[in-house]
């Protein structure tokens, strides 16, 4: 986990570096004498993406905006870079305390502690069954396509249902507001149930655009699960008895877990 959240880290410190060191020459300490952006004008540049910006603040790392955005009843955070050309996702971390800082961390909704669920609640009619659809072993996976570590975790499944011809795995399509793409690509799996697409989508490849309208509900059904369950990130499992993990195993544990070993 630290090595993630160093490299995750190291990257924004990049990013950032790079573009408050390209800042015209004089430009002083008070960001805000010379660098505004309105939400008018964030939600107009975000239009591409889709979203309204309900709040725009000078993010914690210097050189950058962070936009508050809400979409499909769903709130993220999005940086932008005061040339106003370049758009981020992720988060930023302080260096020395390695903890996460954010500029908009009351207004957004906080992840209630829920942690277990009953699995006949779960919205499964809009799944992608990996595995044996008769398994006696069932695994509930909220997952996004767009997801590092969602796509980390999707081989991890693969290798599980190989190894396990008990098992079914509910893959439960989670696109969340700071991958800006994976909600049309939710959609298209949904409508589809096309693995290969799942598999295309999941590997950071293209997949046709999605068709019907009908795939909106089946995602806000979905999301609404979540939201009202506290599952707020991706990777999160639900094992057989409803107890709500959070982040992936590899293919043998999660075996064992479901063998409840």
């Amino acid at each position: 986990m630290l090595k993630e959240i160093c490299c995750a880290v190291a990257v924004m410190i990049i990013v950032v570096s790079s573009s408050y060191a390209m800042a015209k020459d004089g430009c002083g300490g008070d960001c805000a004498s010379c660098h505004t952006l309105s939400t008018q004008e964030a939600s107009g540049l975000l239009k591409k993406i889709g979203g309204t910006v309900t709040s725009v603040r000078y993010s914690p790392a210097r050189g950058l905006f962070e936009l508050l955005v809400e979409r499909e009843g769903q709130k993220g955070i999005i940086f932008m870079d005061y040339g106003k050309k370049h758009i981020i996702q992720g988060a930023v971390f302080d260096l020395e305390k390695l903890e996460q800082v954010i500029a908009h961390k009351n207004e957004l909704p906080q992840a209630k502690q829920i942690t277990s669920v009953d699995v006949k609640t779960i919205p499964t009619a809009n799944a992608v069954i990996l595995g044996n659809p008769n398994g006696s072993k069932k695994l509930y996976v909220f997952t996004d396509p767009d997801c590092p570590y969602c796509r980390k975790g999707h081989v991890e499944l693969k290798k599980l249902v190989r190894i396990d011809k008990d098992v079914a795995i509910y893959i439960m399509l989670f696109p969340l507001p700071m991958h800006p793409g994976a909600y049309e690509k939710a959609r298209t799996i949904i409508e589809t149930k096309n693995h290969d697409f799942l598999d295309r989508a999941f590997d950071g490849k293209e997949i046709p655009k999605p068709t019907n309208e009908n795939s909106k509900t089946a995602i806000d059904e979905i999301v609404k699960f979540a939201n009202k369950h506290g599952i707020s990130g991706t990777p999160t499992m639900i094992l057989p008895d409803g107890a709500i993990q959070v982040g992936m195993r590899d293919a043998d544990s999660l075996k064992k877990l479901l063998e409840g070993k």
